[in-house]
């Protein structure tokens, strides 16, 4: 009974989609379920017109703009909601305080799922244009206490607590682009692998420069939404790109990234294109992803700075374990002292070492006074925690300093 019913059904499904391409010319694919089992995967394609979609995005509003706000879930990803706002209260001293289900987003039980969101900074919206916003914002409970997952709200007490230093972040977000299947990186052949590393850094050519459409349009889409992106590269590895954002002071170099690395994921939807941050993609003889940041004090960036630059590099040191383990998941398959990386178990740095934990830009040295690059952190990392942590440690007049030198650029931790 119900084996010859599913074997007919079977029968009949490949008898239609075997003679359906024949009908009229047209070329039809037999869904993926209906020919082959497969595990379920958040990775269909959609496609949609957008040219319909712009018909409506020209129609004329007055006096109302729409507000995308953003915040922060529990694994670190940015996810957004949209609402109505009247154009002349769309400042951030005038914008309401939203909410969300929390339970949805695994920051709330259900029974009290409730969690209110506050707005901290307001960008252009480069996907609906004209008087439209995207705003930033972090994540509270009713009765106005951080969530667990707001690293926002204690990385802007660390840099409250020592104002007057006038901290910089450049932050260098590196990223890979893959098809949807998620297990092939954009440019490579399905099961295989591409030519070894070496052409693709800084490439061009449509034999090694894979996704520069992506990397455009977010570098376009983040200049119209004012973000202080300085620039954008091939990485090493093929279907791996980068961006940077900075110089940027304090607690504004996290926002303006998180708000890029929306702006990213957006971009890559409308190119039917995943995109991720693990910091190791793929495995073996291929560079993984990091976040490499640079920063300074005032004090680093004047004459004579480049002892206060060893200084917070000693501090540094002291704390590598503490550090490493803030700065991303799964960062351990990335720094295993190969690929242009330190080992997770020393700290080191040098002039011009990108084998190093931190490095000294040659023009630094030259000039004796710039800034310093951390180079551990991961791609995927939380910048609040990464930026406010390296100003803390490196701006402790108690803090600890490790016996290194730059004779000796490598102690155990």
């Amino acid at each position: 009974g119900s084996d010859q019913v599913s074997v007919s059904r079977v029968a009949t499904i490949d008898m239609l989609f075997s003679v359906l391409p024949l009908v009229s010319g047209l070329v039809l694919r037999a869904p993926a379920h209906a020919v082959r089992s497969a595990a379920v995967r958040m990775a269909e394609v959609v496609e949609l017109d957008s040219q319909i979609l712009d018909r409506y995005l020209s129609l004329p509003v007055s006096d109302k703009i729409q507000a995308e706000y953003l915040w922060i879930d529990a694994v670190g990803e940015v996810r957004s909601k949209c609402r109505t706002v009247a154009a002349d209260k769309a400042s951030l001293d005038q914008l309401p305080d939203w909410n969300y289900d929390g339970s949805s987003t695994n920051q709330a039980p259900g029974d009290d799922s409730e969690v209110i969101i506050k707005p901290r900074a307001i960008f252009k919206d480069p996907f609906r244009a004209g008087d439209n916003i995207l705003v930033l914002t972090d994540t509270y409970t009713p009765g106005g206490t951080p969530l667990p997952t707001n690293s926002r709200a204690a990385a802007l007490d660390r840099f409250e607590a020592t104002p007057g230093l006038d901290p910089w972040f450049g932050l260098e977000q590196e990223y890979t682009l893959f098809k949807m299947d998620k297990t092939t990186p954009l440019g490579w052949p399905e099961g295989g692998y591409p030519g070894p590393q070496g052409p693709y850094y800084c490439s061009a050519g449509a034999d090694r420069a894979y996704g520069r459409a992506i990397s455009e349009a977010h570098y376009k889409a983040c200049l119209y939404a004012g973000i202080a992106i300085s620039g954008t590269n091939a990485e090493v590895m093929p279907g791996q790109w980068e961006y940077q954002v900075g110089p940027c002071t304090g607690i504004d170099a996290a926002d303006q990234l998180v708000v890029g690395r929306y702006i990213l994921q957006r971009v890559c939807e409308d190119f039917g294109v995943y995109c991720t941050l693990d910091p190791k993609p793929i495995s073996g003889d291929w560079n993984g992803a990091g976040c490499h940041t640079n920063f300074s004090t005032e004090k680093m960036r004047q004459a004579g700075g480049y002892a206060a630059i060893e200084q917070a590099i000693r501090r540094l040191g002291a704390k590598h374990q503490e550090h490493i383990a803030a700065y991303g998941e799964g960062n351990e398959r990335r720094l295993t002292g190969a690929h242009e990386t330190a080992s997770i178990d020393t700290f080191s740095y040098g002039v011009a070492n990108r084998g190093c934990s931190v490095r000294i830009p040659r023009a630094t040295e030259a000039e004796g006074m710039g800034y310093l690059e951390d180079r551990r952190p991961s791609s995927n990392c939380d910048p609040y925690v990464v930026t406010s942590m390296i100003f803390q440690t490196t701006t402790d007049p108690e803090g600890v300093e490790a016996d290194i030198t730059a004779s000796s650029v490598a102690v155990v931790a």
